[in-house]
């Protein structure tokens, strides 16, 4: 298997189990707390920081982004190059549903329906290019100080930290997204509600970048010819 090969294929597993943990975690927490609106987000909230902070530990040796948004600002900063890049969004994409599936069929439903629950608004747009631009700052501004250990642990909190002081609970992720859209519990996200979510979070995606070239001038870009060395210190979000 080829690098490429490995690299998407952890991609892959990593949404998939990113979107398992959203969306399954969501169907629990209706199941458990019906009539608690607030303790189904704590419950949801908790159960995804904290499987995004295992993920990223599992993964980061291969590569742990589980986002196109963190694998094309990663292309920009001369992280990966187009084509690995291209490849890990394919792969985020598909797992991301097929994450969905396995969460629908986890709890007796269909394997797809596509989601009821319309989320439009510009609160909800902004809160999505804080979440988004917030998530890029965590990251890249881990990776950037030298404590590439620390990234699992500052994206799980500051993750479950977003379900609750964003208005949108902080999805931050095309890939995520458009898995949401095939599931109709708690954690879906409408078809027609989810091309203004990504363009919120590709906005976001924008404002974070410029926002870390801007606060870490000093530490160039990995050029191609690090590319390689990069990979093993990939990371999410």
């Amino acid at each position: 298997m080829s690098v490429l090969q490995r690299r998407a294929l952890a991609e892959f597993v990593g949404t998939a189990f990113l979107v398992m943990a959203a969306v399954g975690s969501g169907v629990m927490a209706s199941r458990l707390s019906p009539n608690d609106v607030g303790l189904q987000l704590l419950q949801s909230s908790i159960a995804t920081g904290a499987a995004l902070v295992a993920l990223i530990l599992a993964l980061q040796p291969v590569s742990a982004s589980f986002n196109p948004i963190v694998t094309l600002v990663e292309r920009f900063l001369g992280m990966v190059d187009t084509r690995t890049a291209m490849g890990l969004i394919v792969a985020q994409f598909a797992g991301g549903l097929a994450g969905a599936i396995l969460a629908n069929l986890m709890f007796g439903l269909d394997a797809v329906t596509l989601s009821s629950h319309e989320r439009a608004g510009t609160g909800l747009w902004l809160g999505e290019i804080i979440a988004t631009a917030g998530l890029l700052l965590i990251i890249f501004g881990t990776l950037r100080s030298g404590r590439t250990e620390r990234v699992a642990f500052a994206v799980g909190g500051y993750i479950t930290a977003a379900y609750w002081f964003t208005s949108s609970t902080s999805f931050a992720n095309p890939a995520v997204t458009v898995a949401r859209t095939i599931t109709d519990t708690v954690a879906g996200i409408a078809p027609a509600s989810a091309p203004a979510f990504i363009l919120a979070q590709l906005l976001g995606g924008a404002a974070g970048f410029f926002l870390i070239r801007a606060l870490y001038p000093a530490v160039p870009a990995l050029t191609a010819p690090a590319a390689a060395d990069a990979a093993d210190r990939k990371v999410l979000s």
